[in-house]
């Protein structure tokens, strides 16, 4: 299930909000110019599906997303026991950083929590099966789908290159772990 909690970022243990509806996450990130909402897919495709398959059945949704955002690509992406440099690739995320573009991620199967530092607060947001999020270009946040990550998501860019962070320098995210329940 979908989950935010809301924290000062000097408090840790200060919930200032702890919600799992959908409504409400979208609710209140939409002020943070962060986007949040629910696919539902007439059919999920099973996780070893291919890319191609991935992408033809999100297809009329990533079409409409790709025309308003002026996004250029979409791909998939795997995460789990199998995947290459695991624990490099985990610890770069890890990483408070930035990009200059929109992170965007549809979440196929599997989770992961975003965590996003904006205004003296840090947003820390389960996305699970069915989530799509769009984290505004230039905003400080970092990502972790655990130590036994099983995920398969779509990725939108503009920029054709890819993934490239930039990264802030700041330990936030060592305070501030992700939550990611049993």
């Amino acid at each position: 299930m979908s989950r935010l909690i809301i924290y000062p970022d000097d408090a840790p243990d200060t919930k200032l909000l702890d919600t799992g509806v959908p409504s409400a996450i979208a609710e209140a990130l939409r002020p943070l110019g962060v986007r949040f909402e629910r696919w539902d897919a007439p059919v999920t495709p099973s996780k070893e599906a291919g890319a191609e398959a991935v992408l033809d059945a999100y297809r009329p949704y990533l079409d409409g997303l790709m025309g308003e955002t002026g996004a250029g690509s979409a791909d998939v992406v795997r995460l789990n026991a199998q995947t290459p440099d695991l624990p490099a690739i985990r610890e770069k995320f890890l990483s408070e950083h930035t990009h200059d573009e929109d992170e965007v991620r549809f979440f196929v199967h599997g989770r992961g929590t975003f965590v996003l530092h904006l205004g003296g607060r840090v947003y820390s947001v389960l996305c699970t099966q069915g989530d799509l999020i769009s984290v505004p270009a230039g905003v400080p946040h970092w990502f972790d789908a655990g130590l036994s990550p099983d995920v398969v998501a779509l990725r939108v860019f503009t920029d054709m290159t890819g993934w490239i962070a930039h990264y802030t320098g700041d330990g936030i995210a060592r305070r501030f772990p992700a939550e990611l329940p049993a």
